[in-house]
């Protein structure tokens, strides 16, 4: 790995006029120095890729322009904006830090990184991003682009996801950091990765630091950065039983900490393989509530990959002639404007909507 003194004034440098000249890159939130709109840009942007996150960016902002209109906002009206980004728990953070700096801190960001990491759903990445994108303090950000960047460019071939790796890229990162403007310096890194340095198919002809990449001039883009371990996959089968009375739907909160929480559902079984219609019926939640059905319909089955798990969702149309009991479950039956307002997971929603329920 060459890491000479002037390799590393090199990137920097080479980064910094690239940026000024050539960087076209355009997105509401570059320029931003409003705290607020910063933050809520790096929250959606989450594992979640600019052009996907950019129609929530401007729907959250139009909806909240201030962060004190998102902490009075009621849980379900955030989560129904976040619906379709995924990893609710980003949004669950959101909402608890918007209503945290509004009322505790009078609607003022922390202006220190040290004081930015203290906020819930805040790391080391998006402090460092609103630090110096909001108040230029000299903190470099470490996302998957820098790490991409870096990696090709010193030719690292040191996992990133460990915590040697990890030590690493931060260490240089902020030694290459530029410190006159720290924010040009983050926006430039990023949209390389982002733009040119991709990781596949990277645009090596147009990059402003090909003269000295080791990636490059070696065939090694492809191989770096490295990843330490592939994390196993874990199928699961969601049964949806859509109770129908009158006209209405059984749907309640997902409240246990895992995917989709505190967004809504019909009714779940869960089971390790896929079931058919005769198992389903067999359920002890039918004869545990008394539930008789005039017809019971298999609408398909939906596959969802999620970062370390596949989730295939087998919906059931179920219409009933009388109310069930649903002991011992809460939930509420909702009529098609009632479902309209709520949130789902976005394989839900594209259910619902797909057949006619709203």
């Amino acid at each position: 790995m060459e890491n000479t003194i002037a390799t590393k004034k090199y990137f920097t440098a080479q980064l910094i006029s690239w940026h000024a000249a050539t960087n076209s890159r355009s997105l509401p939130w570059k320029n931003e120095k409003d705290p607020y709109k910063i933050w809520l840009s790096e929250v959606i942007l989450q594992q979640t890729r600019a052009l996907q996150g950019l129609p929530y960016y401007l729907r959250f902002t139009e909806t909240f322009p201030r962060i004190e209109d998102m902490g009075a906002a009621d849980d379900d009206h955030v989560f129904r904006l976040w619906q379709g980004l995924g990893y609710y728990n980003r949004c669950k953070n959101m909402l608890a830090t918007a209503r945290y700096i509004a009322n505790e801190l009078h609607g003022k960001f922390p202006e220190s990184y040290e004081g930015l990491l203290e906020l819930r759903g805040i790391g080391p990445y998006t402090a460092a991003a609103i630090a110096s994108f909001a108040y230029g303090l000299p903190n470099a950000v470490v996302d998957g682009n820098v790490y991409r960047v870096l990696a090709r460019y010193f030719g690292i071939d040191i996992p990133f996801d460990t915590t040697e790796g990890k030590n690493l890229f931060a260490l240089l990162a902020q030694e290459l950091l530029y410190v006159k403007d720290s924010a040009a310096y983050n926006q430039a890194i990023m949209d390389l990765g982002a733009t040119v340095c991709s990781p596949r198919s990277p645009l090596c002809a147009e990059c402003p630091l090909k003269k000295k990449c080791i990636a490059c001039h070696n065939g090694l883009t492809e191989s770096l950065p490295v990843r330490s371990k592939k994390q196993s996959v874990r199928k699961r089968y969601f049964h949806y039983l859509l109770l129908q009375w009158q006209d209405k739907l059984w749907i309640h909160k997902r409240t246990e900490k895992d995917i989709w929480q505190n967004l809504h559902q019909p009714f779940l079984i869960e089971s390790s393989q896929a079931m058919e219609i005769g198992q389903i019926t067999q359920h002890d939640f039918f004869k545990d509530n008394d539930v008789s059905y005039s017809s019971i319909i298999y609408n398909g089955a939906v596959t969802q990959r999620l970062t370390h798990r596949i989730i295939e969702s087998r919906f059931y149309s179920i219409k009933l002639p009388k109310k069930p009991k649903m002991r011992n479950l809460k939930g509420s039956w909702l009529d098609a404007n009632d479902l309209k307002k709520t949130a789902f997971p976005k394989t839900i929603v594209s259910f619902l909507e797909k057949n006619l329920y709203f």
